[in-house]
């Protein structure tokens, strides 16, 4: 049986650039019905555009996922609009940098804001959908420094922690109306919000040097699990956090197998 998600009615947040564009244009091909929340009405705007102009089923909504009000209203517009609810892909958020005694507070409040206060408002607002569907799909963004935190991004990383417990917990209060709750921890994929590909050079192959795969990922990369994830070939995977870093975690030194190779 081949994954399928069309139909599928998916809110996308964070869908004005980077990972969460690249999804909408992913999910919009693969045939599912999108409801895209986005902030920023300019970048919702012109993703709504494109996405039209490909035939794309889709209902922009400016939403400030922080906004508990906003999140509620926008979980009851997708659902008059489609009539049904079944997908949420928790992508909007922020990475600022700083050390713990130099980040501003109100930097690191707004990455509490949009990153954890975020996935828990967009969950519970499409929660009695799903419940009463008996059935449903739940992904939220996490990240390879819940596990491995990167120096002077203490908000970030314990921001991304956060989520990945919270998928764990709400796992088990959906599992009985078959909601199945996931975390995804993406790699190094390049955006503007990260700017991995404007570091200097030397940098840019510290970076891949990481990885055992030793190329940066791309978000149809992402892309590829999540459609995975919200398809009915998933159903018995919830709970977890589903690395997909270009195998960040395998081993130490994992250059040393490319120069080996001799690659």
């Amino acid at each position: 049986m081949l994954v399928d998600v069309s139909g599928k009615v998916t809110v996308i947040t964070g869908a004005g650039r980077g990972i969460g564009e690249a999804l909408a244009h992913r999910f919009g091909a693969e045939g599912a019905r999108l409801a895209l929340w986005e902030r920023d009405a300019t970048s919702l705007a012109r993703v709504t555009a494109d996405l039209k102009a490909a035939g794309v089923d889709v209902l922009p909504l400016q939403v400030d996922v922080s906004d508990a009000i906003a999140c509620t209203q926008a979980a009851a517009a997708t659902h008059t609009h489609f009539g049904d609810l079944e997908v949420l892909i928790n992508n909007a958020g922020v990475a600022p940098s700083g050390t713990v005694e130099s980040m501003d507070i109100a930097a690191w409040d707004e990455t509490f804001a949009v990153n954890v206060r975020g996935v828990f408002l967009c969950c519970r607002a499409v929660t009695p959908f799903m419940k009463a569907r008996r059935g449903g799909r739940i992904i939220s963004a996490s990240s390879f420094a819940a596990i491995i935190p990167s120096y002077a991004f203490a908000a970030y990383a314990s921001s991304k922690a956060a989520v990945a417990s919270f998928t764990r917990v709400l796992a088990a209060e959906l599992g009985p109306w078959d909601v199945t709750v996931n975390a995804y921890a993406p790699g190094m994929v390049p955006t503007q919000m990260n700017g991995f590909t404007s570091l200097p050079e030397t940098r840019q192959q510290q970076l891949l040097d990481t990885l055992t795969l030793r190329r940066w990922g791309a978000a149809d990369d992402v892309a590829s699990l999540l459609v995975f994830l919200a398809s009915a070939q998933a159903g018995y995977i919830s709970g977890t956090l589903i690395d997909v870093s270009g195998g960040k975690f395998s081993v130490q030194f994992p250059q040393m197998a490319h120069q080996q190779a001799g690659l």
